[in-house]
């Protein structure tokens, strides 16, 4: 697993929160110019279903660089579980502010929320099993360490951030690179710090790739039966990971085979946003 480290995580929210302030706030808020600049105003922020809270220094930040003199005060902590109607946290400031911030933090807080929702409903499903469910590189382009983090805080783990902490050998690669043991031994070569993962569809590659010496095996779309097998075979020789066509439905099974890792994209790529409010006080 791979995590980013807080230097890279710092510098994305940064950039991140910069660019969504940019496309929705633009040369300006139009409506909230309605509203004398002297007024201030008090917000309270609710969620309306029960769910994991993410994005704490995502929304942190749009304030931040949208106007330092609004205070925002928590009533959560990132990876908490809560109930419909919570309080999560509560703005004073400008009241322009308050309201020209409001869509860019939530956005924010409600997709990282709903990603840790997401993650610790299917942990829930796994739990004593030993498996570590792991996300994929399906994330929302822009925000891959956001949502590796959200992942965290649902209680998964994460597979590589990107093309350049891990290998993962796949089909192709293994053709273009004339077989399993010739890719592996090409990356051991290339990079031999870096760990080498093997994707591999049938029993007879998954051979080959422990043969070859890799790191860890994935078990793409493997039948339950398959996958027990290759447990068996592996005696603990590699890290095992199934992957492909799992479901809510299926999941358990698989945990159950004895594999290390499942890796599943929903985790990252079909989240449902956490429903949340901000309601303005007087």
């Amino acid at each position: 697993m791979h995590t980013p480290d807080s230097a890279a995580m710092r510098a994305a929210i940064e950039h991140s929160v910069r660019a969504a302030l940019a496309e929705d706030v633009g040369d300006g808020d139009l409506t909230a110019a309605l509203i004398p600049a002297d007024r201030t105003a008090h917000a309270r922020i609710i969620c309306r279903q029960a769910g994991t809270v993410c994005g704490r220094d995502w929304v942190d930040e749009v304030f931040r660089q949208l106007d330092p003199e609004v205070k925002v005060s928590w009533h959560v902590a990132d990876a908490e579980t809560v109930s419909p109607e919570r309080l999560l946290y509560e703005l004073e400031g400008p009241a322009r502010s308050l309201l020209t911030g409001e869509r860019t933090a939530l956005n924010f807080l409600q997709l990282l929320s709903g990603t840790a929702t997401r993650c610790a409903h299917y942990a829930r499903l796994v739990a004593g099993t030993g498996v570590r469910l792991l996300d994929t590189r399906k994330t929302v382009p822009g925000l891959r360490l956001a949502q590796k983090y959200a992942v965290q805080c649902g209680g998964c783990y994460n597979h590589r951030i990107g093309l350049f902490d891990a290998f993962l050998v796949k089909e192709n690669h293994i053709k273009a690179c004339g077989g399993i043991a010739a890719a592996v031994r090409a990356a051991r070569d290339y990079a031999p710090d870096k760990p080498v993962e093997v994707e591999v569809e049938s029993l007879d590659e998954f051979e080959q790739a422990l043969a070859a010496g890799a790191d860890r095996i994935m078990l793409d779309n493997f039948e339950l039966a398959a996958l027990r097998e290759a447990v068996q075979r592996n005696r603990g020789q590699a890290d095992l990971e199934a992957s492909g066509g799992i479901t809510e439905e299926t999941l358990r099974q698989v945990a159950e085979t004895g594999v290390d890792y499942i890796s599943i994209g929903t985790l990252t790529k079909d989240v449902e946003a956490l429903d949340l409010s901000m309601r303005l006080d007087q």
